[in-house]
């Protein structure tokens, strides 16, 4: 049974940065054709943040956070990183790790969550 597990979210002032980490637990990342990153504000629907695919090739990054937050995967440790800087009080919300084994499909595997507050 694979398992997503995010960290590294909390409190951090605008302007701030954080790193927040996913881990995989019974499968390889780089054996996923898709890892992203999710966010979401209570209420409100489930927005991308950033991809990365498994095979290789330039990420992907939300229109909202380019310039700002990068993500990148060490397959030597089975992580994956969204970095965050220059954070803004809208960027406040849970950030969820999700992972396709094909493209174009629905999400296989999603974590629990990490909450990320910025305070203003």
């Amino acid at each position: 049974q694979v398992h997503l597990v995010e960290s590294g979210g909390g409190l951090v002032q605008a302007g701030g940065s954080l790193r927040l980490s996913c881990a995989a637990s019974g499968r390889a990342f780089s054996s996923y054709a898709m890892v992203s990153w999710f966010r979401q504000v209570s209420g409100k629907g489930r927005e991308f943040v950033a991809s990365i695919r498994g095979g290789g090739g330039s990420p992907a990054v939300a229109e909202s956070a380019k310039g700002r937050f990068a993500i990148s995967r060490d397959n030597a440790m089975n992580l994956v990183y969204l970095q965050m800087n220059s954070l803004k009080p809208e960027d406040t919300a849970v950030y969820y790790c999700a992972a396709a084994t094909k493209l174009g499909f629905p999400y296989d595997d999603w974590g629990q969550g990490t909450q990320v507050t910025v305070s203003s």
